[in-house]
Formats: C-alpha cells, structure tokens, sequence
C-alpha cells in the first residue's frame, strides 16, 4: 500500500516538473518525415566559359532513368581543320565522351552510359554519301540503348547535316544508313531503335 502512494507521489511530482519547464507530456510520436532525397537526373549548372576553354562546346545523350538525357562536354578540334576532317574529328571526340565513365556527380544523379569499347569513327567511303560516318563496330551489333545515345548525339551535333538525322555506316561492306533520333527514342531507348533507311551511295 505504502509503495502504492509512493509511486503516485512520484508520478504527480514528475508532471508538475515537466509543467514547470514549460514541456506537456504527450504519447503521440512526432514525425517529421524522411531525410530529403537527392533529386534523379539533376545536375548543377556548368560553367559555360570552363567548358569552353576544354575545346568546342558539344552534348552527349548519357541514359537516366530509362532515358536520354543531355549533358554537357567539350571536344578538342585544331583551328584551320577542313570541314571534312572536322566532322570526322567532332565523332571521334562525341564518341570519347560516350564511352567515358560519367563523373561523381552524373553517376550520384542517376547517369549511365551503355556505350562500351574503343571505338573508331572515319568518314565515307568511295561510294557513300558525303555525310556518313563510318564506326569500328556495326551500327547493328550495338545495344539499341547504346545506339540511341550515338544516334541521338551525333545528329545533334556538327558531325552530322543539322536536320536530326545522320548517316552511319560499320566497318563491312555493307551500305549504310540514315538514322534518325525521335521523340519516341528519346524517352524510351530500350524499347524503340532509332528509325533507319538504307541511302544511295555518293
């Protein structure tokens, strides 16, 4: 009985101790929600007058989220290059930066590159267009993800006749062909290859 009151003396003495510091008792947990989350396929700014001084301004489709999703590069071409030569030039470096791991903050953002190996870029042959770009590896043995970023990348850039479109070809025989980059494309790589038609030679 005497330990009874004693616990009930020392409940009564606690609440008045927590209204005296000002704090009210309550059994409803408090919930402030979660840790706020890195946002998906964000990346700061870059500094446009940085990337400049690296060489020509150019961007690469990288994959995020399912998607292509352009960042900003730079590739180095000489002064005074012919048009042919530079347009050759310009692949080969677009080509470089596809193949190249993303950076901390790309992969931390979501980004991802299916473009794999050394590859090579040369212009047309003989009997090609005067636009086609010549890769080391097949056009059709690439991922339709990977050649979706080339695709996309090349006919966004100097390397290719500016309409959204350019002309690739592989290291065979065979002719090549005009690909395109859609919409379709753009948002879902993995499950739509780049439209193509096969071009009259040069």
């Amino acid at each position: 009985m005497h330990t009874r009151r004693r616990l009930l003396s020392l409940s009564v003495l606690s609440a008045a101790l927590l209204a005296g510091c000002g704090i009210r008792p309550t059994e409803v947990p408090t919930d402030f929600g979660p840790a706020p989350s890195r946002v998906h396929c964000s990346l700061s700014e870059p500094n446009v007058s940085t990337q400049a001084s690296r060489g020509l301004p150019v961007q690469v489709f990288l994959l995020c989220g399912s998607q292509l999703v352009a960042v900003d590069r730079a590739v180095r071409v000489p002064e005074g290059t012919a048009d042919s030569a530079r347009r050759v030039l310009v692949a080969q470096g677009l080509l470089d930066q596809l193949e190249a791991t993303p950076s901390t903050a790309e992969r931390e953002a979501g980004y991802t590159t299916d473009v794999r190996g050394a590859m090579g870029v040369t212009g047309p042959r003989r009997d090609d267009p005067d636009e086609t770009l010549r890769l080391s590896t097949p056009p059709t043995d690439l991922t339709s993800y990977a050649l979706a970023q080339i695709v996309c990348t090349f006919s966004d850039s100097s390397a290719a006749e500016g309409d959204g479109s350019v002309i690739l070809g592989g290291p065979t025989t065979a002719p090549p062909r005009r690909y395109e980059c859609t919409d379709e494309v753009r948002t879902r790589p993995g499950s739509n290859e780049p439209p193509s038609t096969e071009v009259a030679g040069g």
